[in-house]
């Protein structure tokens, strides 16, 4: 059973073991995008992160615990892309050794720099083959300590230390709009809404094609789907983790949708009007505030872009297919 003790206090924690070593990433604002809703949006971008993507947070606070054993034997995750590259650079770091399992479809961007971190590369088929499995089972040969991309305590807090920053720039939000996949950032997002802006409405924000964390809050239990296809690599999870919805069900107060056409409009406008690369999955937040699928008008609103991971060539392929 997850422990379902985890709070606020644990991300203050993780913002002390990241501090100095994860970048404190700008908040910007949009006067177009502002224009265009008719709210007040704050765009924590995450994509100016190490390594690209929020996820280093969580993997350097997990493995920042890691005791002289663990150390010693090295750490194992799995991952599509940018855990990956996290736990390879934190690992670096540290100066112990990695292991990425990564499907094979993984994008070439994301594959190149986890090696390039120093992690060692073992590929599944994601449609045939399960990674949970594959990764308990070279954990136990290996003696190495797994982290999970999402469903860990540690890498909820470290995560949570992205609102942490936000919050304290902006002050009380009004809504706050985090991307979803397996739950990690929500979760720990929601922890740190819940200390720091109390009043403020927590909405996680998945992929159509991948709606198992919304099924999940509203049947009130983890809900099971199959992989889903989807431009947004880093939400193709078939289901959220324990740990992460202990935290989502009880401090989340709504998850929606938006498509995969929405998410391509959304790169293009980060790219044309704020002048910067977003991956698909990172523009899951803000799409469901610029194509009105949440209603921000006359609210204050934190949008946390998750990454910037994204091969160009596939990046140009996608946003000339933006409609204008």
């Amino acid at each position: 059973m997850p422990d379902t003790a985890l709070s606020y206090h644990d991300v203050e924690l993780a913002a002390e073991r990241l501090a100095g070593a994860a970048h404190r990433t700008p908040v910007l604002t949009s006067s177009t995008a502002d224009a265009r809703t008719g709210g007040t949006l704050f765009f924590k971008c995450e994509n100016f992160q190490r390594m690209g993507a929020f996820k280093f947070r969580g993997a350097y606070n997990a493995i920042a615990k890691f005791d002289a054993a663990q150390r010693a034997a090295g750490v194992l995750t799995y991952s599509s892309g940018n855990h990956a590259q996290a736990i390879a650079l934190s690992a670096r770091l540290a100066g112990i050794r990695s292991t990425i399992i990564m499907p094979l479809d993984a994008p070439a961007l994301k594959v190149k720099a986890t090696r390039e971190y120093g992690g060692e590369v073992v590929t599944y088929d994601r449609y045939t083959e399960d990674r949970e499995e594959i990764g308990r089972r070279l954990s136990q040969e290996r003696g190495m300590t797994l982290v999970p991309p999402y469903d860990h305590p540690d890498v909820i807090a470290g995560q949570g230390t992205a609102a942490k920053e936000l919050f304290e720039e902006t002050g009380p939000l009004d809504i706050l709009l985090v991307c979803l996949g397996g739950g990690g950032l929500l979760a720990g997002c929601a922890l740190a809404a819940r200390a720091l802006s109390p009043h403020c409405k927590v909405i996680g924000v998945e992929p159509e094609a991948g709606n198992d964390g919304q099924q999940s809050l509203r049947k009130g239990e983890i809900v099971h789907i199959a992989v889903p296809r989807t431009i947004a690599d880093g939400a193709m999870v078939t289901h959220v983790g324990a740990h992460n919805f202990e935290v989502i069900r009880r401090a989340v107060d709504e998850i929606v949708t938006v498509s995969d056409a929405q998410l391509v409009q959304t790169m293009a406008y980060f790219a044309e009007r704020m002048k910067m690369i977003v991956e698909p999955t990172g523009c899951l937040a803000a799409a469901a505030a610029l194509h009105g699928v949440v209603d921000v008008k006359g609210k204050r609103v934190g949008i946390l872009v998750s990454g910037g991971n994204v091969d160009l060539a596939r990046f140009a392929e996608l946003v000339a297919t933006a409609s204008a």
